[in-house]
């Protein structure tokens, strides 16, 4: 297949493969719906809101990929059409309890999309509750990650905003970047290129150190019973993958003013927030499990440079993040050894996942669904300050997002943690298997979470004992 209606096609990039790789395996066809919405406490013009997110669709290729399924070959392909029209729903919560109106929502989100040759987004225009207005957005995540919807929603409102109240407000934004031209960088790296060969000495180098092991949020005993099942006391993956995989979300509101305080840290100490919840969630799978050896899923976005940033599409990869920290070793210590490990994954980081976890299954013999990582860590930064200035310049205007849940998970639990946009506060947003985590478990996770960091940042020159053993 070389085109497609008329367009270009290209075969999929690593991290869509890995996307679709969970889409083929999982019996839930939704499991891939990003569903989130922006609202303001403002009343909207809605036809100029309208024609804003139709512009807003016509400068971003991501927003207008397409699938193919070529039968002959048995492969997926993407294509970006040149016009989309799909149309723009509009509706009113007023007088519906808030929860009632998440409800709707979350239905919203767990319907699954057309797979081939259809749009891979749905929006709806919403007033809610409580009067907040603006937009829900839906989307399949192998085409948009999480940074590039910021970016899409960023751009709506700043292009209704220019409509509205002109240039001293705010100027018409500057251009999206093209995602055919990053895709055509990614395509030609993943083809063969010299970098990626280095990339991939580093990774197998790393795997073939020494064997991780599982550390369950719920202590030793799982990884213990599968040990006496199999009738090997030294394995050291286990199995965490159950018959279902209905999931929900569950988002725990850390206030502002504790908030600050890790970011204040985070910048005395030129650590990042992601490196300071690394060392927050090992250390509190350390002390369930009394290992010191620990490992997790780190999500890197690969937007390092304006044309990444600004491409929209996905470009995450996922990896095991491995560390070996010592009971006697300071809080600070241990965050520098997470901040120099981060940077090698960072230079290495456009390796493809899919050849990282198919590499390691082998080398180590694993059966299939075995893994050393019981969750994952996904932080976002600062939403609408991304870049510069935006809503800040409309006069302190309140706006808030939210997040809803598909009803399906690919993995037992899933955190992910960013700023709240009504307060700057934290939050910390859990997505869980319901078969393997309760909600009982997740307090739990975020109130050791929590205590462990705000230990730590009150004085870094604790040791991880002396931390454990306080909280």
């Amino acid at each position: 297949m070389k085109t497609r209606r008329g367009c270009k096609v290209y075969p999929l990039t690593e991290a869509q493969k890995l996307h679709f790789y969970c889409l083929k395996y999982c019996p839930k066809k939704q499991v891939l719906n990003i569903g989130s919405s922006l609202t303001i406490e403002i009343d909207l013009d809605w036809e100029v809101l309208r024609e804003s997110i139709k512009e807003a669709i016509s400068r971003c290729e991501g927003m207008r990929i397409r699938f193919a399924h070529d039968k002959k070959e048995g492969k997926e392909y993407q294509y970006v059409v040149k016009e989309d029209h799909s149309e723009i729903g509009h509706f009113d919560f007023y007088g519906w309890k808030m929860e009632d109106a998440e409800a709707k929502m979350r239905e919203w989100t767990e319907l699954p999309f057309e797979r081939y040759d259809s749009p891979m987004h749905r929006i709806v225009m919403i007033r809610l509750p409580n009067g907040f207005q603006g937009t829900y957005v839906c989307v399949d995540h192998m085409t948009m990650d999480a940074q590039s919807l910021i970016l899409f929603y960023r751009d709506i409102i700043e292009i209704y905003s220019h409509k509205m109240f002109g240039d001293e407000v705010i100027a018409y934004p500057k251009a999206m970047t093209s995602y055919i031209k990053q895709l055509e960088k990614d395509l030609a790296y993943e083809a063969g290129s010299t970098s990626s060969q280095r990339d991939r000495e580093f990774f197998e180098k790393l795997i073939g150190t020494s064997e991780p092991i599982f550390n369950s949020i719920y202590g030793p005993g799982l990884l213990e019973q599968q040990r006496k099942a199999s009738g090997n006391p030294d394995q050291r993956a286990a199995r965490t993958i159950p018959e279902d995989v209905s999931a929900n979300i569950t988002t725990f509101r850390l206030e502002p003013e504790p908030s600050e305080r890790l970011l204040t840290f985070c910048e005395e100490h030129r650590i990042s927030m992601t490196c300071l919840l690394l060392m927050g969630l090992r250390t509190y799978l350390q002390k369930q499990n009394g290992n010191e050896d620990v490992s997790l899923t780190t999500t890197i976005a690969r937007r390092a440079t304006l044309t990444e940033k600004r491409c929209g599409g996905t470009r995450i990869h996922c990896f095991p993040f491995r560390t070996i920290i010592s009971r006697d070793k300071t809080f600070l210590e241990g965050m520098e050894i997470i901040r120099d490990t981060q940077n090698q994954y960072f230079r290495h980081a456009s390796y493809s996942p899919t050849e990282y976890f198919n590499y390691r299954k082998k080398f180590y013999n694993l059966e299939d669904g075995l893994t050393y990582e019981p969750l994952a860590l996904t932080y976002q930064p600062l939403a609408m300050k991304y870049e510069g200035p935006g809503l800040d310049k409309m006069g302190g205007i309140r706006y808030d997002t939210a997040r809803y849940s598909n009803g399906v998970a690919g993995q037992p639990l899933y955190l992910t943690v960013s700023h709240r946009a009504l307060d700057d506060g934290l939050d910390f947003c859990f997505e869980y298997q319901t078969g393997i985590v309760t909600p009982q478990k997740l307090e739990e996770v975020y109130y050791y979470l929590c205590r462990i960091i705000f230990r730590g940042v009150e004085d870094c020159s604790r040791t991880v004992g002396e931390i454990i053993d306080m909280v």
